[in-house]
């Protein structure tokens, strides 16, 4: 079975305050009698279910296209912690048997990908660290970042870059149950990039 934990990508969707909305261009359209479909998307490339890339918090780190793809494809963990918005999460709040290489936290803190909220939970820098420690090398959650929203330092982020795990964010995982699945969010080869969108689905 497959759980799709993508949002849908179109104008309604809400970016982060000051990026790029989708867009498109339609540049042919056979309604209109041309021979083929043609049309241009313009976005943020952190748009929806997302993977960062070190570049977009470490100065001459790796962009998207230099990261292994390993990261996002394999084992995966879905957790529920239960923490007030605009709260850190961290070790006490999680199970601890987490032993896959992968793990994603399901917050309920950014509940419509339609509606921005600038209240959502995130991560604790401690907890990156731990999660590290047990192996774990891709880690992500239901909100649009692993650091708060009034964050201008971005502790967790850099606990990410210090132990090289890789990040997954704005995924939905609305009934999605707790438990072990096969992660699959494959980033696109975009050269020179800070992120990209990914296609993310949970496979029983």
């Amino acid at each position: 079975m497959l759980y799709d934990i993508t949002p849908v990508v179109s104008p309604s969707i809400r970016v982060w305050p000051g990026d790029t909305p989708p867009s498109r261009d339609v540049l042919l359209d056979m309604q209109r009698g041309d021979n083929i479909t043609l049309s241009t998307l313009r976005t943020t490339v952190h748009v929806g279910a997302h993977a960062d890339a070190p570049s977009h918090y470490g100065a001459d780190a790796p962009t998207i296209d230099q990261r292994s793809l390993e990261p996002y494809l394999g084992p995966c963990r879905v957790v529920t912690v239960n923490v007030p918005r605009g709260t850190r999460f961290g070790v006490a709040d999680t199970p601890d048997d987490i032993r896959t290489p992968r793990v994603l936290f399901r917050t309920n803190s950014f509940p419509d990908p339609t509606r921005w909220n600038e209240d959502f939970a995130a991560f604790d820098p401690a907890l990156v660290d731990h999660l590290h420690a047990r192996g774990v090398i891709l880690a992500g959650l239901d909100t649009p970042s692993v650091d708060l929203f009034t964050s201008k330092d971005l502790p967790a982020h850099q606990r990410f870059l210090a132990n090289d795990m890789a990040i997954l964010e704005g995924v939905v995982l609305t009934g999605v149950p707790d438990g072990t699945y096969e992660l699959i969010a494959l980033p696109l080869r975009l050269a020179g990039f800070d992120a990209s969108p990914v296609r993310a689905v949970l496979r029983t």
